[in-house]
């Protein structure tokens, strides 16, 4: 069945309105006809199934059938901090981090990203990111979209961080001297509810500088394995991790 994300949470008894891209996919794409059956998820992050009552030219009407109760979120939030990387990778990490459960993605200039983008170029991006990050919440039945940011430099990242309790940094040079706690030992610390921050640097990894600065505002640089994984993998691996350890093992 369709998800559909909605901007505004009706009034008791009142139908559900769906508009602008999503009411041109529900019409054109999936051509849905009176008694279509959807989901619908709030800002709040209620979900519900729905069914479509009304059309318009421009808008959908659906009158909610069922509350959903299902737990799809995961317990704590996590933030990802990407160093842009080439290409359209970062594009990736967004897709799949999303369906892995991230709550936000801060992309950032490092040291050794590449790619450097003025304020028109950074905004147009953010838009289509924005929009991948949607549609991978639709697939993957999130009740809640992931907010993307514009990016920012390192420093802007270190002034985020002061709103994180817990916050970490991906550091190969850890990796390389066989660094295996911190990702776990914080892993153990976070409790449900509270928020992590992980932080990736871009093809290269992070400069000693960079390293240094992060160390001294109270990220925790870590391993993530005896491996040496792509800027694009790292943070994949990080929320698969994450999942395993708050929704499968805590499960068991």
């Amino acid at each position: 069945m369709q998800r559909y994300f909605v901007n505004e949470r009706p009034a008791d008894g009142q139908p559900v309105k769906i508009t602008g891209e999503d009411f041109h996919h529900l019409s054109r794409v999936m051509r849905m006809e009176i008694g279509s059956h959807v989901y619908v998820v709030f800002p709040d992050g209620e979900a519900a199934t729905a069914e479509i009552e009304e059309f318009s030219d421009d808008y959908a009407l659906a009158c909610i059938v069922e509350w959903i109760h299902d737990k799809k979120e995961l317990p704590i939030d996590v933030a990802i901090g990407s160093g842009l990387p080439k290409g359209d990778k970062l594009e990736l990490v967004i897709q799949k981090g999303t369906e892995l459960g991230a709550s936000l993605f801060i992309p950032f200039h490092a040291d050794r990203s590449i790619v450097k983008w003025d304020e028109k170029k950074a905004e147009k991006k953010k838009e289509r990111w924005a929009k991948i990050a949607k549609e991978a919440a639709e697939q993957s039945h999130r009740n809640r979209i992931p907010d993307v940011s514009k990016p920012v430099n390192l420093e802007g990242m270190i002034e985020i961080g002061k709103g994180y309790s817990h916050k970490l940094f991906a550091y190969e040079e850890e990796a390389k001297q066989g660094e295996k706690k911190a990702f776990c030992q914080a892993l153990a610390e976070v409790q449900p509810g509270e928020k992590l921050l992980i932080i990736f640097g871009p093809e290269g990894g992070f400069s000693t500088k960079e390293a240094e600065q992060l160390k001294s505002s109270g990220f925790i640089p870590c391993g993530l394995g005896p491996r040496i994984l792509r800027t694009e993998t790292a943070p994949l691996y990080a929320l698969s991790a994450i999942s395993y350890h708050f929704e499968l093992m805590r499960g068991q």
